[in-house]
């Protein structure tokens, strides 16, 4: 597989240390509420970089026909599962994935956490809401302050992505942006402008702003915990039932092609899939080939991290040789589209050859053909 993109200045090597999985085909780190919120406030403190996804049904299903999309998450530093039904289908696959990390919860607690407030900034909502919501959180919230709001109305990517836009918000000094564009377009103006961005932490919270502002009540807790929160949704904006409607059906059609059968196929071969996986890599003037065998899964994959992580730095293309490969899991294949997101930010290749036929089974049950030759 070839993959190429636009190389981006901003993009910095992955943290090939992350416990991501492949989930239905988006990379979802196994974390957290409390560890999510950690990662949020080192990066703030050492103004590292670190772009949040936070993937529900709804980037599930839009990400199967959108490539740039799905890329955006891939791109991602940190994707969390906000949304239970990924936690259920989570579960069903034997993915570690315990907690619902919503990102609504996740702004809740670095509203409420002691210490350094941090400097947020909204960006979108409709008119008014986001300075709706800048107020009220400055009435009550002991983390967080927030130094600057825009609602950019409803042009294109381009047209909210000018250099009065990006100055005043760099010029704001703050420690997260919540941007709330839609998903698609938010997700796409983080992409676009992620290089010209000095806040440390960017993420696409559309929902935070609403609750912020009080024109959207947030379900009640037992509703998020029972995974029902949709209901509600649809109650206060009755507007979304075409949409969860849509992603329902296509959800249980997931479920019924795709994880069902990798729920089976994973504990039929779970006896069979341990043991050791051998790597060897090779440095050539324009190619770095990691050559692979035996089985790889969630439990050895302390050297193959290493080695991703020095394919990674080496500036160049990037060759996965599988030959002899017998068995993977949703942990591979998360890693893999690390080192794959990362490749296209710097417009390198990624070639994954050959593909035996074990693991192409699990890249498709795990819904990320896109690895793979067609």
């Amino acid at each position: 597989m070839h993959s190429e993109a636009s190389p981006s200045r901003g993009a910095t090597p992955p943290d090939f240390e992350r416990d991501v999985h492949c989930l239905l085909g988006l990379p979802i780190d196994a974390i957290n509420l409390a560890e999510a919120e950690r990662r949020i406030r080192a990066a703030v403190a050492a103004r590292l970089p670190c772009f949040m996804s936070t993937p529900n049904v709804n980037f599930l299903i839009q990400s199967r026909s959108d490539d740039a999309f799905r890329n955006a998450v891939l791109h991602s530093d940190l994707s969390v599962a906000d949304g239970m039904p990924l936690v259920w289908l989570a579960r069903l696959i034997g993915i570690p994935i315990r907690e619902r990390v919503a990102g609504s919860s996740l702004f809740e607690a670095l509203r409420d956490g002691r210490g350094r407030p941090l400097a947020v900034y909204f960006f979108g909502g409709g008119e008014g809401v986001a300075e709706a919501a800048a107020r009220r959180l400055g009435l009550g919230a002991k983390g967080v302050v927030c130094v600057g709001y825009q609602s950019p109305g409803f042009g294109s990517v381009e047209d909210m992505s000018s250099e009065e836009t990006i100055g005043r918000i760099n010029d704001s000094n703050a420690d997260l942006l919540v941007v709330s564009l839609g998903a698609r377009k938010g997700q796409a103006w983080i992409e676009c402008n992620r290089p010209r961005l000095n806040v440390p932490v960017v993420s696409h919270l559309g929902a935070v702003v609403d609750f912020g502002a009080g024109t959207v009540r947030r379900a009640p807790a037992w509703m998020q915990r029972a995974g029902l929160e949709w209901l509600w949704r649809i109650k206060e904006q009755p507007g979304l039932w075409r949409r969860y409607l849509n992603d329902g059906f296509a959800l249980a059609a997931l479920l019924v092609t795709r994880v069902l059968p990798y729920a089976w196929y994973a504990r039929r071969h779970a006896a069979g899939s341990a043991g050791e996986g051998y790597v060897e890599a090779r440095e050539a003037e324009r190619e770095y080939t990691i050559a692979l065998r035996g089985a790889w899964t969630h439990a050895n994959l302390t050297r193959l991290r290493r080695c991703f992580a020095a394919a990674a730095q080496s500036g160049k293309d990037v060759r996965l040789d599988m030959t002899g490969v017998s068995h993977v899991d949703s942990a591979f294949v998360g890693l893999m589209m690390l080192l794959l997101g990362y490749l296209q930010q710097r417009g390198r290749r990624l070639a994954i050859l050959p593909v035996p036929r074990p693991v192409r089974r699990v890249i498709e049950y795990c819904c990320a053909e896109f690895l793979c030759h067609a």
